[in-house]
């Protein structure tokens, strides 16, 4: 077995941190059969760098997140992930106030974006691991009623891009390229390929 393959035994199975407080990434990794022994968000500056594009923002910040927790957590495997909204180089991250949000909904109003996940995976060892993911999503074109409706009932709040397409804000979409799940906040594929890859996850 290669050296940074995990054991898989049900006593010799390494625990699995994951370094989000996020429930709907609890609820998208119990869709795979994946129950983290310990949750434990880590608190960064999630503020983009000068010119940082929002692809390399969710990696860098995924990446930092798993090895801050995994340093505070030895011996553990640590999975981590985050999730840009981007309106080609901008980033749109989470709103600060009803206003912000409503003006990142009209900004995103009849044009494309993308959404990207960074995921990352520490193994006890210090190796980490990563993939990316990006779903290009469509919004229809909302008028001012829809928006005002939208932000009213506070689903924005906590949000990238200031809308939850698992939510009231999934009748907005009208194209979507790529993982469902990304978008939700944490790609089930790329995500299983990861556990997996270190023997955690059976095939």
């Amino acid at each position: 077995m290669p050296a940074d393959v995990i054991p898989t035994g049900p006593t010799g199975r390494v625990q699995l941190v994951l370094a989000s407080a996020s429930p709907r990434r609890l609820d998208l990794l119990a869709r795979i059969g994946v129950v983290p022994d310990h949750v434990a968000p880590a608190d960064l500056d999630e503020t983009p760098r000068k010119a940082e594009l929002p692809r390399h923002l969710a990696t860098r910040l995924a990446a930092a997140k798993a090895q801050a927790i995994a340093a505070a957590t030895p011996g553990c495997l640590v999975l981590a992930a985050d999730t840009v909204v981007g309106l080609g180089r901008r980033v749109l991250g989470k709103p600060s106030d009803a206003a912000e949000a409503a003006r990142f909904l009209d900004m995103l109003s009849g044009r494309r974006h993308r959404v990207t996940t960074g995921v990352a995976l520490v193994t006890p060892d210090g190796r980490l691991r990563q993939r990316q993911v990006t779903t290009i999503v469509a919004f229809q074109r909302l008028t001012g009623a829809q928006v005002a409706d939208y932000v009213a009932g506070g689903e924005w709040e906590g949000k990238a891009g200031g809308y939850s397409i698992q939510g009231r804000a999934e009748v907005f979409v009208r194209f979507l390229s790529g993982s469902h799940s990304n978008v939700v906040g944490l790609p089930l594929f790329e995500t299983a390929q990861l556990l997996r890859g270190v023997g955690w996850l059976r095939p």
